[in-house]
């Protein structure tokens, strides 16, 4: 097969990927605050993700145990469909990133069905971590209606280094 039959065969790999990002550690920020769009929980998604993941603890589930005896006069929604969307509504597609783990996952206030809930995101701290990836930390707020806190973490994630021998000498020797 010759140049031409494999260009013509996948015409369109050379457009840019909708969605993604491309920047490298030099280019984060700390400091930089970004924030979401907004989406409102639905019953339905509350209900399939609790399917999905096995979760029907009765402040989820149960519609009478909710209004009946529980704390809250309602439903809730899981805090890890809570957490999943918040973090969804602020996911990139970053080709350099790596997701390292996540520190300080709190849940402040209970998020109900039929909240809309929006994410910010700020960019906390980087430093050098192995030879070829530092490592960043973000944070993730997460708020439902107009600025209500209702849940917390931070983000790790290793992220390749646009000249890797510019931090060489601050790269611990033994990669942890």
């Amino acid at each position: 097969m010759n140049e031409t039959q494999t260009n013509s065969s996948r015409p369109h790999q050379e457009l840019p990927v909708f969605n993604t990002e491309s920047w490298m550690y030099e280019e984060f920020e700390v400091g930089c605050k970004i924030r979401s769009i907004r989406r409102t929980i639905s019953e339905g998604e509350s209900m399939q993700f609790n399917a999905l993941v096995m979760d029907m603890h009765p402040y989820v589930a149960d519609e009478m145990f909710a209004k009946e005896e529980g704390l809250f006069g309602r439903r809730l929604v899981a805090g890890a469909l809570v957490f999943s969307m918040g973090l969804g509504l602020m996911a990139h597609n970053n080709i350099h990133t790596f997701s390292y783990g996540y520190d300080k996952l709190r849940f402040i206030k209970p998020v109900f069905i039929g909240d809309t809930i929006y994410t910010v995101r700020t960019h906390l701290e980087k430093r050098p971590k192995y030879k070829e990836l530092g490592l960043v930390k973000v944070s993730y707020e997460v708020y439902k209606n107009e600025g209500e806190l209702v849940m917390y973490c931070e983000h790790l994630q290793t992220v390749k280094y646009r000249n890797p021998e510019a931090w060489q000498h601050l790269v611990e020797k033994k990669e942890v």
